[in-house]
């Protein structure tokens, strides 16, 4: 009678944007025939078992006869997906002596399986390399689509496969497969030829403010009429951001990762991402979450650009949960399936027309009531309101601007400003974890590096009292003007540094009221 047969390979499986290890043992027994999967899967992994059968006959093997366990390890982790095939179909092999005696435990592997045996792509590979290489692994087979992303990590030697024969011939012989190029250079940004802001006619105002909100990585909220050109300007606003450092790129290249939006092929992101959802996107779609709990479009912004447009028309509930990540530069999300906690480090850029009918007086001139306009403005909560940096009005452009035909000032010039004063912030806050802008100063830093003179000191403080600002209010502004201090070049705040900054806070209060 033949012997049983115990073989065991890792995999990973997916808890927010971390990657958990999974343990695949497969045991082989004789028996009458029956194949059974434990280990809390879902309904992907549990059909895993037709596929992993019919992959292993169409690549040359034979599928297992008498009594197979498959068991994923611990028990009580949820698996989902499909990238459980290819560790389970290697596991069955080693488990049915068809791969000789490899060393399986020193191997992770993660791939779906197509019914011919080739492999196709799986989502968080990133994530899971990166816990693999924690945890000392040796060796990681997965689909030659995500090899790009794979071999970003490095320190852990990567087997890009097409098949599953191919699989099992590197499990059996690790040298036989060929180490992938890769390429840990972010900073090379092809930024697309039509989008400048060159194309963009007046506005100077606007422009000036997005130059400083890049800078110091501030949010902005642009409040004009249909047609001033709002989204245009938002649209333009990565051409001026400083590229990605290889730590930045990584982090929103394994939020993309999990979410399945990386390219095949693709292992670094190299530009900032720029988000832009539909005021209609459901408040999961948003803020993240749903059975899997993935990442959504606050998480998929991270180190980049979250612009909502028509920002009244988003649902309450989706703007107030934009709250905590504009504070603390993550997200966390507490559903029946656990809690899970998000990056969610990105510049808000807001767009909204001044009133329900698009003008800044249309309430006086009898084309809305002003309930309807004390509606609409009520969409957004004042605390909301409070942790935006810039308030800035975008007025119609004047057609004889329109007309004129030179350029104005191109991205390039403004990015070279950003990216001086983004140089004396990484200077200024070299050995602070996580802090590499004026937006994400903490009250430390702000007593430290936006220290005021007497005289502006009571400047700052007879307009916090005549406008009637908040705390919050107070230190955004002495970090706005921190960065228009930056862009000067200067390391001293000046009076015309917190009047700018101060101005980017009088808007609302014209709009909103006190």
């Amino acid at each position: 009678m033949r012997a049983r047969m115990l073989a065991r390979i890792f995999s990973a499986t997916l808890w927010g944007v971390e990657a958990l290890r999974v343990e695949v043992e497969v045991d082989n027994s004789p028996g009458a025939f029956l194949t059974r999967v434990v280990g809390l899967p879902d309904a992907a992994v549990r059909e895993s078992l037709h596929r992993v059968s019919t992959a292993l006959q169409n690549a040359g093997f034979r599928a297992p006869t008498g009594r197979t366990t498959i068991n994923l390890a611990p028990a009580d982790l949820r698996k989902e997906g499909p990238s459980f095939d290819l560790p389970i179909a290697l596991a069955v092999l080693g488990a049915t002596d068809q791969l000789g005696s490899p060393h399986t435990e020193e191997f992770w592997a993660l791939g779906e399986l197509a019914l011919s045996g080739e492999l196709r792509p799986v989502r968080g590979v990133l994530p899971a390399v990166m816990e693999a290489k924690r945890l000392r692994a040796k060796h990681m087979l997965l689909p030659t689509a995500n090899a790009a992303e794979a071999v970003v990590v490095g320190g852990i030697r990567i087997h890009p496969a097409r098949s599953l024969a191919e699989a099992a011939a590197f499990l059996r012989d690790p040298e036989a497969s060929p180490q992938p190029d890769g390429s840990n250079d972010p900073s090379v940004i092809d930024h697309p030829p039509e989008l400048d802001f060159a194309d963009v006619k007046g506005q100077l105002a606007a422009k000036r403010a997005l130059e400083i909100a890049a800078a110091g990585g501030h949010n902005v909220l642009l409040i004009g009429p249909p047609g001033s050109g709002k989204s245009m300007l938002a649209q333009r606003i990565p051409t001026i951001f400083p590229s990605m450092t290889l730590d930045e790129s990584i982090e929103a290249t394994r939020i993309h990762s999990v979410a399945g939006l990386l390219p095949n092929g693709v292992g670094l992101l190299r530009q900032r991402p720029f988000r832009a959802p539909h005021h209609s996107t459901s408040d999961a779609g948003l803020v993240g979450g749903g059975p899997r709990l993935m990442p959504g479009e606050i998480s998929l912004a991270h180190h980049g650009v979250l612009f909502l447009d028509e920002l009244p028309e988003f649902g309450r509930n989706a703007l107030e949960a934009l709250r905590q990540p504009l504070e603390d530069g993550r997200l966390t999300l507490s559903r029946a399936a656990g809690t899970v906690t998000f990056p969610a480090s990105f510049m808000l850029v807001a767009a909204m027309n001044p009133s329900p009918t698009g003008g800044f007086d249309d309430a006086a001139r009898g084309k809305c009531t002003p309930a309807a306009m004390r509606r609409y403005l009520n969409r957004i909560s004042g605390p909301l309101l409070d942790r935006i940096d810039l308030h800035v009005e975008v007025p119609a452009v004047d057609r004889q601007l329109l007309l004129r035909p030179e350029p104005a000032e191109s991205s390039e010039g403004i990015r070279g400003r950003v990216e001086r004063a983004r140089a004396s912030q990484a200077q200024r806050l070299s050995g602070r974890r996580k802090i590499h802008s004026n937006a994400r100063m903490g009250p430390r830093e702000i007593a430290r590096f936006c220290v005021l003179s007497p005289a502006c000191g009571n400047f700052l403080s007879t307009a916090i009292s005549e406008l009637g600002l908040s705390a919050r209010a107070f230190h955004r502004i002495l970090k706005v003007a921190r960065t228009i201090a930056d862009l000067a070049g200067r390391e001293e705040l000046r009076e015309e540094d917190l009047a700018e900054a101060i101005g980017f806070r009088s808007l609302d209060r014209r709009i909103w009221g006190e």
